[in-house]
């Protein structure tokens, strides 16, 4: 070990894990290909959703897509079944 590897400054255990974390979920968002706001806005819509039918959660599908060089937005919601009155 010569003198310059005791100054030369070696990255945390820290700072190294979140590096590589960082080019993971950088990798992992442009394999999906959807945007970061899609959670939330997944969340906000079955908010409002919800004011108004109860839902579960499971019956909100949000997918993006891609139709004649523009972006879709489509939302799919499997309402409740409407109980009748005897």
């Amino acid at each position: 070990m010569g003198l310059l590897a005791l100054f030369r400054k070696t990255p945390s255990t820290a700072s190294v894990a979140k590096e590589r974390l960082r080019i993971i979920v950088a990798q992992e968002r442009s394999a999906r290909g959807s945007p970061d706001y899609l959670p939330l806005l997944r969340r906000e819509l079955l908010e409002v959703i919800h004011k108004y039918v109860n839902v579960d959660p499971s019956a909100v599908q949000i997918n993006l897509g891609h139709e004649h060089g523009h972006e879709v937005l489509e939302l799919s919601v499997s309402l409740p079944e409407a109980r009748r009155g005897g």
